[in-house]
């Protein structure tokens, strides 16, 4: 294993989003990555994709804009997204990342 991986926000948001994927699109948590799509995991579709929202936003106490909704095209333009928004909401309120 060459590759560090960092400690950080970051990776426990990724972590969080990762949980929340393997739960709404009922797959693996092994097979999920930062790199995960639509494209690549069967069962993210419409519906689920939906679920995929709902379930962030109930997890990380945010809200989604219908155009943020549309951006969320990966794991990992998800999990910048949330972070993003996490920051906008004072992460220091204890909301548990």
């Amino acid at each position: 294993m060459s590759q560090t991986v960092p400690i950080g926000p970051t990776n426990l948001v990724l972590n969080k989003v990762i949980a929340v994927a393997t739960d709404v699109f009922q797959v693996p948590q092994a097979s999920l990555g930062p790199a995960s799509t639509p494209d690549t995991i069967e069962t993210w579709d419409s519906l689920h994709h939906l679920s995929f929202v709902l379930a962030l936003e109930q997890e990380f106490n945010v809200q989604f804009s219908p155009e943020e909704i549309e951006q969320l095209l990966s794991i990992e333009l998800t999990t910048a997204l949330v972070e993003e928004k996490v920051k906008g909401n004072g992460s220091s309120n204890g909301s548990g990342i």
